[in-house]
């Protein structure tokens, strides 16, 4: 139409255009047919290029035709329409701005190109629509897989969308609502506009990386419509609908309200979104669907773009701080976050800021206490993000710090792992890093003290002299003292006109005193009282200072109080990060790998930053390296390669020489565990090497301890041939031994390890003649060592024996002469000592009695060499010449095949059926163990072996407390007795009664301590002759010395673990460790039952009997300590089965259980099992064994905790039974059994009751197991269990 007399108005839906309107309002008047629209988009196509965009008024019927014939036309037709459609808004893009500036313009132009617009944009945003839907529809289909099953256009429509949404970005960009009249555009055109753009967004691969062409144009299309087209509320509205419904697009509401509020300048975008989030209740959040975690990744993600729009709304968010989300609490905390590291930060910070600030660090603080632990987790997050940034003040470092080392105690392992990782960040940014703690101390303890002597001597002094010059000098006229003073000074009379300041009055006193003589150092800002000020006046400089009287100078003053207060926050801080490492130290022996690499990380940060006590964690470990769980084994070798392993320097020399100082470091003072880990960390290199010998050898200058490192290192790096024995023996073994044990212990183990792996080669034996020089030198050693009184002697000993035996030829025949020679140096010494004393006179008794004591330690050393010597044979027998036999039969056994030949193959055929079932090499091996056997018992000990002579010596010693009393020597004799008990049966047999007498009654408790060590050894070799024994083993648990406690639950972890002892009831000893006072005691205890319970049904078997033995009446155990070990024990039991069975016979118990307190102790037990639906059902069961019990408060309660633990979340007709339950529980307690029950029980109910009166009064019927209690009342013990314990001991034994 040539004079336009219609208007077109935006359809609310597609179809309405068909529809007759009203006045002058377009109607579509030719819809054409699926098969025209190909020759009719041509004609429109041609239109385009001969008359421009405005072709689309007459043409539009053709583009409203392809949208109704939407599902029925060929996507090329439709691809085609959507070209044709970007290229009309393309051309009116191009024309309109300078028909848009024109003054000229008639009303007829205006509705023509509005018009346009109008159609182009409705058909454009119609058909872009259309195409998204098949693609998603297509991609379901496809799964996503582009190919042939996917239309090839559709492959193409990421690049077409992204042509369409530059098109609209394009026209939105000029200001088109100039061709509204009153520039007033209808709502229905930009919804129009904005429904294509959020159809756009529901994508799901919308917030992929290829796709964030198309993300950057509609968020600002929709950055434009809200800006110039009043898209405000609408956006708010939407972006909360769509979020709730569209998890994945958190990220792109934040970007795109990120990008408005800032790039577009409507920052009350973000006000609008965030109040509606804001506005949401804890009712309507808890729903399903709400799209809660949306809002807080949006909010989350928002604060991180722009985190300064945040904090005027910051009010409305914290509202959710105090309700149920957990998912809400972590996104604000997080905000508050942002806000503190981006914005609130800095000392530039105004009043209004700083208030802020606080405020925010206050709630950030009270949610590290949140309920829900991952909210802990988060904000320790948080925490850790702010130290790394250096945004928390200085003066809330020592507060959060003890929080987050209160949070290692936390039950959480997540918890737990984030505040190891926000300690770490304390550490590592630690703004105190130049003040050590001994520094502090010495600061806050010494110079005090010092001080006050001083000044206080000197002040007194000063005091009579410093008043009558004040006096004369400065006394004033009047009251008006302030205003007026008269000075008088040698006759002089001065007279002020100005009033004069406190800072004058005070440098004239200082003049006086320095005429005087007096340091006026010592002066400062005292009232009279130098006790108060002294801890001030310490640090300060010997400026002129004031009057005595008079107050100090504020700036000075403050700066002394910001000094003190800087120096005690130091030393909070150092004593908080002392405490976190010891409790960190602990972690690394955790079951969660997770924290465990945490703890190992930490200790790295620690030992980085050169903390104080640092090593104590990186020592600890080490033993990790030997963990079954790769992750953590990795995570020790690289903590130990990043902290030792990377040494610093130029050359390949002073990085080798860096390395060897790191790694000796390590190694002094370590454990011989320590010194086996480092093996499998340290890595070969010949330079290291080099500088290794360099040190051993003395080339270069070092300590005796880097020596000993040295030569310990150099058997690690497996380096050292066999050639350089002679340098290793000259060096450490050679005249100058004696001088040094250690080093000569060190060197000795070094060629132990070196031999080590030539010794396990197949072939034969690797050993050296008698007479080589290493034998020569370690027997002198160890023989004139033995007269010697040095410390270190035994333990160079015991490697020197070792080493004897892996080596030499014919060991025994070496140390056989070994402790000859040692025998008559001690017998020349002692024959010696008696004829100096015969002519010493009256020095006598003295010098007896230190001889006697020297004498001692030298039969000390000379029968803990028999005893090495007696181990060493035994374990030479059985291991190196066992060996040898096995080799030697199987070459005799292979040549003997090669001899057969063919001709022997039909008498091997017979032989066959006897090697298939293995009875010859077993038979082979029995007669070799025999024949060991034999030696042991018969050889070892004849008269002509050396060993023999020494057997009666340790028997007498061991067995003469009152005569040998000295306490090496004892200990010594005891080690060594039990090492020849394992020589043989019959020598174990022998000796056994007088071992356990010394076991029991000796008083040293290194000799207890030993003999459990060699008893548990000895059970381990002779298991029938110490099974009877036993009990007595078990009896060292209770020992006063918590060293040998824990001496006793280590040895009995190990025996049994490895089933060598057979788990008995005895086992109550060890669950009494459970709550000793030693801690480390403790963690043993319970490592033995966390291992325990790994073996089948073992704590459900023994937990009766356990529960029998401790609350036995004669043990005394408070109930405290019995609910504990419990809680502990029942921990174990997880499996319903057994729950259902505990529960039995837990409640047959209270039959036999006579006193209050042991029905007590059962009802708690019952209390603390897991219990279950089938476990309940069987406590309803046995209501007779306990009913008649219940008037005790001690019964009823327990039993009335477990209705209230079966009641959460338990099923309606399952809540009924144990609310029954509890009502019936709660009758008898408060009335009594017998007027409870129904009368269909009542004959049963009679017998209860007869039962119940008897327990009443306390007379139980005759026992055989009735024991006299200390208050002279007659209490029973557990009958069941005892009997039957007795009855498997006489089996056993029998």
């Amino acid at each position: 139409d040539s004079g336009m007399s219609w208007d077109f108005f935006v359809p609310v839906c597609v179809g309405d255009l068909v529809k007759t309107g009203g006045i002058n309002q377009y109607v579509v008047q030719d819809v054409v047919s699926a098969k025209q629209l190909p020759s009719c988009l041509n004609k429109f196509k041609a239109a385009l290029r001969s008359q421009g965009p405005l072709c689309i008024l007459e043409h539009f019927d053709t583009g409203y035709s392809v949208l109704q014939h939407c599902k029925a036309v060929d996507l090329a037709v439709k691809e085609d329409t959507l070209e044709l459609l970007v290229q009309v808004v393309s051309g009116l893009s191009v024309s309109l701005p300078s028909i848009l500036v024109s003054t000229s313009l008639s009303a007829a132009e205006r509705k023509e190109k509005l018009n346009a617009v109008k159609m182009s944009v409705f058909l454009l945003c119609k058909l872009t629509e259309n195409l998204e839907s098949d693609s998603y529809r297509q991609n379901i289909v496809t799964g996503g897989k582009k190919g042939k099953a996917c239309g090839e256009g559709l492959v193409q429509w990421d690049s077409e969308r992204e042509q369409v949404l530059q098109a609209l970005v394009q026209l939105f960009q000029l200001d088109i609502r100039s061709l509204w009249s009153l520039s007033l555009v209808e709502e229905e055109f930009i919804s129009c506009v904005t429904c294509c753009c959020y159809k756009l967004l529901e994508n799901p691969t919308i917030s992929h990386v290829k796709s964030k062409p198309t993300r950057d144009c509609v968020i600002h299309l929709l950055g434009l419509l809200i800006k110039k087209y009043n898209h405000l509320l609408g956006a708010g509205v939407k972006v909360i609908q769509m979020l709730q419904h569209f998890e994945q697009l958190s990220s792109v509401f934040a970007q795109a309200v990120s990008v408005w509020s800032t790039e577009y300048g409507v920052r009350a975008i973000i006000g609008e979104v965030i109040r509606e989030i804001g506005q949401k209740s804890s009712e309507e959040l808890a729903r399903e669907g709400s799209g809660v975690k949306a809002f807080a990744s949006f909010l989350s993600e928002v604060s991180a773009l722009v985190p300064e729009l945040m904090i005027p709304n910051i009010s409305v968010l914290i509202t959710h701080l105090e309700g149920e989300s957990h998912t809400m609490r972590v996104a604000v905390c997080e905000v508050l976050g942002e806000i503190l590291v981006r914005v609130l930060c800095g000392d530039g910070l105004d009043e209004s800021g700083r208030a802020d600030r606080d405020r925010f660090f206050d709630t950030l603080q009270e949610h590290l206490h949140d309920s829900h632990s991952h909210v802990r987790t988060r904000v320790l997050q948080v925490y850790t993000r702010i130290v790394n940034s250096k945004a928390l003040p200085l003066c809330r470092y020592s507060e959060v710090m003890e929080l987050a080392v209160g949070r290692l105690m936390d039950k959480s392992i997540n918890v737990v792992k984030s505040s190891i990782q926000l300690l770490a960040a304390f550490i590592a940014h630690n703004p105190y890093s130049f003040i050590t703690i001994e520094f502090i101390l010495f600061f806050s303890l010494s110079l005090p003290a010092v001080a006050v002597i001083k000044a206080s001597e000197l002040w007194a002094a000063m005091v009579p002299e410093l008043l009558v010059t004040v006096r004369k000098e400065l006394e004033p006229t009047s009251e008006e003292e302030k205003e007026q003073q008269e000075d008088e000074e040698g006759g002089e009379v001065e007279e002020e006109k100005e009033a004069e300041d406190d800072r004058a009055t005070a440098v004239k006193i200082a003049q006086y005193l320095r005429v005087n003589k007096y340091s006026v150092q010592y002066l400062t800002f005292s009232s009279g009282s130098d006790d108060d000020t002294s801890e001030l006046n310490q640090n300060l400089p010997p400026t002129p200072q004031k009057e005595p009287e008079k107050e100090g100078e504020d700036g000075e003053l403050k700066k002394q109080e910001m000094l003190v207060q800087y120096l005690k926050d130091t030393e909070t801080f150092a004593l908080q990060v002392e405490r976190a490492i010891s409790v960190i130290n602990t972690m690394l022996y955790w079951k969660t790998t997770s924290v465990v690499q945490e703890a190992v990380q930490f200790c790295v940060t620690v030992c980085e930053f050169s903390v104080a006590n640092s090593i104590s964690g990186v020592r600890k470990m080490l033993p990790l390296v030997w963990s079954t769980d790769a992750a953590i084994k990795d995570a020790v070798i690289h903590a130990y390669r990043r902290l030792y392993l990377n040494p610093q320097g130029d050359t390949i020399r002073t990085k080798a020489q860096t390395l060897v100082d790191s790694l000796s470091e390590l190694m002094v003072d370590s454990s011989l565990g320590t010194i086996q880990c480092l093996e499998e960390i340290v890595s070969d290199s010949s330079t290291v090497v080099q500088v290794l010998w360099e040190r051993f050898t003395g080339k270069r200058e070092t300590s005796s301890l880097y020596k000993r490192a040295a030569v310990l290192l150099l058997g690690m790096a497996r380096e050292v041939v066999l050639s350089n024995l002679d340098t290793l023996c000259s060096v450490a073994l050679g005249e100058k031994v004696t001088e040094d044990f250690l080093l000569a212990r060190d060197a000795v183990i070094t060629i132990c390890n070196i031999t080590d792996h030539v010794r396990q080669s197949k072939g034969a034996p690797f050993r050296l003649p008698q007479d080589h020089q290493l034998f020569t030198c370690l027997t002198q050693a160890v023989a004139e060592g033995v007269v010697m009184e040095d410390p270190y002697w035994q333990s160079f000993m015991e490697q020197a024996v070792r080493l004897i035996y892996f080596l030499a030829e014919s060991p025994d025949q070496l140390c056989s002469r070994l402790l000859q020679r040692s025998a008559r140096l001690l017998l020349d010494q002692i024959a010696e000592g008696g004829e100096v004393n015969k002519d010493a006179g009256q020095m006598q008794d003295g010098s007896q009695e230190s001889n006697e004591q020297l004498n001692c330690v030298c039969l000390a050393q000379l029968l803990a060499a028999c005893g090495c010597v007696a181990f060493w044979q035994v374990s030479h027998l059985e291991r190196s010449v066992s060996a040898e036999l096995r080799r030697r039969r199987g070459e005799t056994e292979e040549r003997e095949e090669k001899e057969k030949g063919p001709a022997g193959k039909q008498t091997a055929n017979e032989s066959t059926m006897e090697e298939e079932l293995g009875l010859i090499g077993a038979s082979a091996e029995d007669t070799e163990a025999e024949l060991i056997r034999n030696i042991c018992e018969t050889e070892l000990l004849a008269e002509e072996n050396l060993l023999s002579a020494f057997l009666p010596l340790l028997v007498r010693v061991c067995g003469s407390p009152g005569r040998y009393s000295h306490p090496q020597l004892t200990t010594a004799a005891c080690l060594a007795l039990s090492q020849y008990m394992m020589i043989s049966p019959s020598v174990c047999e022998e000796n056994i009664r007088l071992m356990f007498t010394v076991l029991e009654r000796s008083t040293l408790p290194v000799v207890r301590a030993n003999a459990i060590i060699a008893l548990g050894d000895l059970t381990v070799r002779f298991p029938n002759i110490l099974e009877p024994w036993t009990q007595n083993l078990y009896a060292r648990l209770s020992d006063e010395v918590p060293s040998v406690r824990q001496t006793a639950v280590t040895v009995l972890t190990q025996l049994v673990l490895k089933d060598v002892l057979k788990v008995k009831g005895q086992v109550s000893e060890v669950a009494v460790l459970l709550i000793d006072p030693d801690s480390h005691i403790n963690s043993l205890a319970l490592n033995f039952f966390n291992e325990l319970a790994t073996k089948d049904n073992a704590i459900y078997n023994l937990l009766p009997d356990i529960i029998s033995r401790l609350s036995d009446p004669e043990r005394g155990m408070s109930s405290e300590d019995f609910n504990t070990i419990m809680k502990q024990l029942f921990s174990y039991i997880t499996k319903e089965r057994q729950t259902e069975s505990l529960v039995e016979k837990l409640c047959q118990r209270f039959r036999t259980a006579k006193t209050e307190r042991q029905w007590c102790d059962l009802a708690v037990s019952l209390s603390l099992l897991s219990m279950c639906e089938r476990g309940f059902k069987r406590l309803q069961e046995c209501w007779e064994c306990y009913s008649d019990k219940l008037t005790e408060p001690g019964v009823y309660q327990p039993l009335l905790s477990i209705t209230a633990k079966l009641r959460r979340g338990a099923k309606p007709q399952f809540k009924a039974q144990v609310d029954e339950f509890e009502q019936r529980l709660t009758a008898v307690h408060t009335r009594g059994l017998e007027n409870v029950e129904s009368p269909e029980m009542d004959e049963e109910n009679q017998k209860a009751g007869v039962s119940a009166e008897k327990t009443v009064t306390r007379t139980p019927a005759p026992t055989r197991g009735r024991l006299k209690s200390k208050e002279g009342q007659e209490s029973a013990c557990f009958e069941e269990p005892c009997c039957r314990n007795s009855l498997f001991l006489i089996l056993v034994t029998r």
